[in-house]
């Protein structure tokens, strides 16, 4: 495995959905952040966790940009599945929309002339 979380290993990410990832990537970034700001500090302990919170940054944004290119397979919802919409015609639409007065009015008009 490379360095890095332990939880955010390469093949876990693979299992989340896009929302999961966006806050994994957000926390990570504030992560990142407090990080710095401890560094300049000098309260920084650890200064591998800088890299390695780095490199997780990294491999979220690679499997994202995977996932948008079609190379790796985003995984199925496990909640409902989501039901395909009918597909309706201009006419349809029109037929369902709700009519207003003006609307009414300059139909008929067209219609006469």
């Amino acid at each position: 495995m490379a360095i890095g979380s332990k939880e955010l290993a390469s093949d876990e990410l693979d299992t989340f959905e896009n929302e999961r990832l966006f806050d994994e990537l957000k926390k990570a970034k504030e992560e990142l952040f407090n990080l710095r700001f401890q560094s300049a500090t000098g309260q920084l302990e650890s200064h591998g966790r800088l890299r390695a919170v780095k490199r997780d940054i990294a491999r979220i944004y690679t499997v994202l940009r995977e996932r948008e290119l079609g190379i790796r397979a985003t995984p199925v919802a496990v909640e409902a599945p989501a039901k395909a919409e009918k597909k309706t015609t201009k006419k349809a639409k029109a037929e369902t929309a709700p009519v207003t007065d003006d609307v009414a009015a300059e139909a008929v008009e067209t219609k006469e002339a």
